[in-house]
């Protein structure tokens, strides 16, 4: 699947998007197996509070299933303005 990665997020990893391929059943464990890889990673993901997710472009939460998700975005929440 395609891993997006916005603003800090984006910063902090260092790249915008990747392809990566998972066992991970929902968004929390590709957190998980994300955070595992590099300490760029695990700092990105430290506070789950200050990040929001969406799946194939629609808002979902950290215990939504990835079963049939092509495109997992990460990005901090937005505000208005």
């Amino acid at each position: 699947m395609d891993v997006l990665y916005f603003a800090w997020v984006r910063e902090r990893i260092g790249v915008p998007k990747e392809r990566v391929e998972t066992d991970a059943v929902t968004v929390a464990e590709l957190v998980a197996e994300l955070s595992a890889r590099e300490d760029r990673y695990a700092a990105a993901f430290a506070d789950l509070s200050a990040l929001r997710v969406a799946l194939d472009q629609e808002l979902a939460e950290f215990d939504a299933p990835l079963a049939g998700v092509r495109e997992v975005a990460f990005f901090p929440p937005m505000t208005g303005g």
